[in-house]
């Protein structure tokens, strides 16, 4: 596939997953990567959806019970994540509930964008890529890399998590060293946002992926 040109009707567009650290900033390469002609297919989003859903929703109430419901009848995500992310095994039956769901979605939406004339190519966003076999889907991976003392500060602004809060989360995931050494390229979100877009460029233009910017 030559640069600069779109693929062809006949030719899946390539896609790539992004992968990282708690608090790497994942999102902000997949906003410049979006800038920059992708499809994004966010799994976080897909994992709210899930919550959402009936059916979904009265096996999770079932599973974890009562306390994780707000007033409103919606499932509240920190709570949640209190009970699961202090036992593996209670995070692994959550998992059971909510995956196919994401993995279905996931499919769909891959498709979809494989149909959109607009889009160069499709960029999948998924914390737990590796753990859930998602990376299947992907033709490249990317790490994104940000030191610890970022990660921390990013999620304490963000999401108001403590430290403990962030180990046990990190602790349910591949290590970072695991991640890396299986991506096919790293990307340094140490820097301010402008500092992604040249490095999200060349690697487009090595791969040979059509640039839309």
């Amino acid at each position: 596939m030559a640069n600069g040109q779109a693929p062809s009707s006949k030719t899946p567009k390539p896609v790539i997953g992004l992968v990282g650290g708690i608090g790497s900033g994942k999102s902000s390469v997949a906003a410049e990567f979006a800038r920059q002609g992708a499809a994004v297919i966010s799994g976080d989003k897909l994992g709210h959806e899930a919550l959402r859903q009936p059916e979904i929703r009265a096996k999770v109430i079932e599973a974890f019970g009562p306390k994780i419901v707000v007033a409103t009848g919606e499932i509240d995500r920190k709570k949640l994540g209190a009970v699961v992310f202090s036992d593996v095994g209670k995070l692994r039956n959550l998992e059971k509930i909510v995956f196919p769901y994401i993995e279905k979605s996931l499919r769909e939406q891959i498709a979809a964008a494989q149909s959109d004339p607009t889009k160069l190519y499709i960029v999948v966003d998924a914390a737990v890529m590796f753990e859930a076999g998602w990376n299947g889907f992907c033709d490249k991976i990317v790490y994104v890399d940000a030191p610890r003392e970022k990660r921390l500060a990013r999620l304490a602004e963000q999401r108001g998590w403590t430290e403990a809060e962030i180990e046990a989360r990190s602790q349910a995931q591949l290590s970072l060293d695991d991640k890396a050494s299986r991506a096919d390229a790293t990307i340094d979100n140490a820097g301010p946002p402008g500092s992604l877009v040249s490095q999200i460029a060349q690697l487009l233009t090595t791969w040979r992926i059509p640039v839309a910017i």
